[in-house]
């Protein structure tokens, strides 16, 4: 990735302070032909960015010559009049007004926030808030502290012309962490078009992809003309820099990855895990019902509202039958009962903290099949050979870490026809995006088990058998809607 910096100034931050390009505003718009070719992230120190300034004009620009810029020109203005952002004051002051427990004491009457960066890790909270609404290099909050509540005067730029030297060099050292990155290759063989976000935690401890696997991604992407590169969910702020984000953390509704979802969709980002597929896929109650209403084979499933539904599902299913709680991964919040009293035991546990549960007939096999299916299309087959000596591919209930079984590859061709079929018409009621389709394969048929919308993607196992053009069609998936989209 090529970072630029626009100044109003040709001194105003030393060369050698900063490994990114420094030019003046001046010559970024007298020189439209400059980084052709390129897509550089713009950070605008312009001192000014009123209507119709140079620093204006210098952002409004960057956007025309399909630069990511900050601050943009929507932040300019919102930031131009206390009416057009005293919308988000609320949110803002709830977060400052959390700050003060950990200052100790009164707030200072003006604040400096770079990058999304406070001045202390005190601010943190309200930093990242703050620069989420208005992203810009520097702003400086005006606070009015009535003691048991403090309220924000005022939001506006903080020009460098402004700063201090002690404050200019902690911007300079907001600057590095903003624009660092991990996964850098000082060799790049092909300057870079897009830039890619992958969303991952480092201590997860069952992760959809290992980071050995997505470098390995990084190194296909970058003869593709894609950089990839790690952010954390401290970045949603930064999510607007990149061109398109890949999910690599457990989904929830309930936690960060949703938001990031969100975030990127609102920019207009090609993203998977899109916010509708995270939706559908993590309630197992709705996918039960959509794939039934589009003739997708399931295993028969009963829903349970309360205890008066036990012995329909008992009566319906057998034993041993299997309950679900409508959200769970890896094989979480689902467990076998063996008898009426194991359900009714685990069912009276569950209901009080989910209206609903899914109990769906027991159908022992020793593998799942696995059709990875990417924009409507098979991906890869892989089976996942169940734990030893447990019915579920992963074992929860073990001591210590999990118990994973292990796994056969094939060849999409290899691969049992009906079985790659059932998937991709599953994986088509959900969206366009990225899913893992399990199956059971009896002799009665094939039947989906669950739709993933976070599929498991590592190197050496779900691309044994497709090999790179795996991670090829993964990235020209990104490339098509960039492109498709006039990025």
């Amino acid at each position: 990735m090529t970072w630029v910096i626009l100044t109003g100034r040709q001194n105003d931050i030393d060369q050698v302070a900063t490994p990114h390009k420094i030019i003046t505003s001046r010559d970024y718009l007298a020189h439209p032909g400059l980084f052709r070719g390129q897509r550089p992230k713009v950070i605008n120190l312009s001192n000014r960015y009123d209507y119709q300034s140079r620093g204006y004009y210098a952002s409004l620009l960057a956007s025309s010559r399909g630069h990511k810029v900050i601050p943009t020109v929507e932040t300019m203005i919102d930031l131009s009049e206390r009416k057009l952002y005293e919308h988000a004051l609320p949110e803002l002051e709830l977060a400052l007004n959390k700050c003060r427990k950990d200052l100790g004491g009164a707030f200072p009457a003006k604040m400096h926030v770079f990058f999304g960066i406070g001045p202390s890790k005190a601010w943190d909270r309200f930093a990242k808030l703050l620069f989420d609404w208005f992203r810009a290099p520097a702003l400086e909050v005006a606070i009015t502290d009535g003691g048991e509540w403090a309220s924000i005067r005022k939001i506006g730029f903080y020009p460098l012309a402004r700063m201090t030297e002690d404050e200019e060099k902690r911007f300079l050292e907001c600057l590095d962490v903003y624009t660092g990155r991990e996964w850098r290759d000082t060799k790049a063989r092909t300057p870079a078009r897009y830039t890619f976000a992958t969303l991952v935690d480092p201590h997860e401890q069952l992760p959809p992809s290992a980071i050995s696997s997505l470098r390995y991604w990084a190194k296909t992407a970058e003869k593709m003309g894609v950089e990839v590169e790690p952010i954390t969910k401290k970045d949603l702020a930064r999510v607007a820099n990149y061109d398109a984000l890949f999910i690599r953390e457990t989904t929830s509704i309930s936690n960060h990855t949703y938001r990031f979802a969100r975030r990127a969709q609102q920019e207009g980002m090609p993203v998977i895990d899109d916010p509708l597929s995270m939706i559908r896929c993590t309630n197992k109650v709705y996918l039960n019902e959509l794939m039934a209403f589009n003739d997708v084979p399931v295993p028969l499933t009963v829903m349970i509202a309360g205890s008066s539904d036990l012995e329909v599902a008992a009566d319906t299913l057998g034993f041993p039958l299997v309950l679900k709680i409508p959200d769970s991964a890896f094989s979480r919040g689902v467990k076998k009962c063996k008898d009426f009293g194991e359900l009714k035991k685990l069912a009276t546990e569950w209901l009080e903290d989910s209206d609903l549960l899914v109990a769906q007939k027991f159908i022992p096999t020793d593998y799942d099949w696995r059709i990875g299916v990417l924009g409507g299309e098979p991906l890869f087959a892989v089976q996942y050979l169940m734990a030893k000596q447990h019915w579920q591919i992963v074992n929860h209930d073990r001591a210590g870490k999990p118990d994973e079984g292990g796994f056969k590859t094939f060849t999409l061709k290899d691969a049992p026809a009906h079985a790659v079929q059932t998937a991709v018409k599953a994986a088509r009621c959900i969206g366009d995006g990225l899913y893992g389709v399990d199956l059971k394969e009896t002799k009665d048929g094939v039947f989906v088990i669950e739709v993933n919308d976070n599929p498991n993607l590592d190197h050496g196992c779900e691309d044994t058998g497709e090999k790179d053009e795996v991670w090829v069609r993964l990235t020209q998936w990104f490339l098509d809607r960039l492109e498709r989209n006039g990025k």
